[in-house]
């Protein structure tokens, strides 16, 4: 069996069904849509075996939030990364997952992916670190694999146990998961949040308002 995991991550914009939103009208139902997201991203983090992200053209939203709990990412210059939610739908991310952009990405840049919707060419992505290495695009397939396939050739209890315990220091530095709850709720039950998601869905008008 190989000792790795692909992803691939083609234009993964939302990663989500944005109509469910509409539904949305008690505390619970935002905080369960974040621990739902915890739990999915927070399995691919923990799987195992290394996990590489093959990404070409954008990586938002949910797809940046897989990108970042892969243990490596490649990518195409047409890369561009981030979470623009400041400017789509007005929600927040869980505690879990602004760590892990800070983690990538550094305090000022996450910042700017968050606060001011930015998202980050390859250049500058492969720059921060969030990227290991970029490949044109007729390429990246074949390169990919070939990378893919060096982790057969490493011992598979010391690429499990590297994981386990880089995983194990990073849980350590993390808050817990309720610690983001009351933004969560204040967010997703906003009169703003629900006009963004009602544009989104019925093509509706809508001008941010701050309740």
């Amino acid at each position: 069996m190989p000792w790795f995991f692909t992803v691939w991550v083609e234009a993964f914009v939302a990663g989500t069904d944005i109509s469910q939103f509409s539904g949305f009208s008690k505390p619970e139902d935002a905080i369960g849509y974040e621990r739902r997201i915890d739990r999915v991203v927070g399995k691919l983090e923990t799987f195992p075996k290394p996990t590489l992200a093959l990404i070409e053209g954008a990586c938002v939203g949910g797809g940046a939030a897989i990108a970042l709990v892969c243990d490596f990412r490649y990518a195409t210059p047409a890369l561009k990364f981030g979470v623009p939610i400041a400017k789509t739908l007005g929600n927040t991310l869980s505690i879990n997952n602004v760590t892990r952009m800070i983690d990538m990405l550094g305090v000022a840049r996450t910042k700017e992916a968050l606060m001011m919707a930015r998202l980050f060419g390859a250049d500058e992505a492969h720059a921060a670190g969030l990227i290991n290495q970029l490949f044109d695009a007729d390429a990246i397939y074949a390169e990919v694999a070939a990378l893919a396939e060096t982790f057969a050739k490493r011992a598979p209890l010391t690429l499990q146990a590297s994981k386990a315990l880089i995983g194990r220091a990073i849980e350590q530095r993390r808050l817990p998961a309720d610690a983001s709850d009351d933004w969560v709720t204040t967010c997703y039950m906003s009169r703003d949040f629900a006009a963004a998601v009602d544009k989104f869905v019925n093509k509706t008008p809508f001008e941010w308002s701050g309740h």
